[in-house]
């Protein structure tokens, strides 16, 4: 059974940090690429980062979208079957719920590629 669990979330600051764990069972990282969303209150779940599976032409490449690039950072444990999101300077923007998902592809446009997701941790920051 693939299970997504995801920890770490909680109430920061803004320009605090945040590091974000999914911890993952079922499957391993050779075969599914394990990407970040988010999603918050009134508004469309969208694609934070991901990275590619070990065996795809990805190669555990990782990838981000605008909201990610240059403050997160994605990174893996192959040996705890966890990823990690480290989130830096964090804006109120940023509040929302984090998810971790798997699916065969790291395309962070189609949420319909992704199809095993985690409970969700929730992220809020305070101005």
């Amino acid at each position: 059974e693939v299970q997504l669990v995801e920890s770490g979330g909680g109430l920061v600051q803004a320009g605090g940090s945040l590091r974000l764990s999914c911890a993952v069972s079922g499957f391993t990282f050779d075969d599914y690429a394990i990407g970040w969303f988010r999603q918050a209150p009134g508004k469309e779940r969208e694609g934070v980062s991901c990275v590619s599976s070990i065996q795809s032409s990805g190669g555990g490449s990782t990838h981000y979208t605008d909201i990610a690039k240059g403050r997160f950072a994605m990174s893996s444990d192959n040996a705890k079957n966890t990823v990690y999101l480290q989130m830096n300077n964090l804006k109120p923007e940023d509040a929302a719920v984090y998810y971790c998902a798997a699916a065969l592809l790291c395309r962070l446009g189609q949420l319909s590629l992704w199809t095993s997701w985690g409970q969700g941790t929730q992220v809020t920051v305070s101005s």
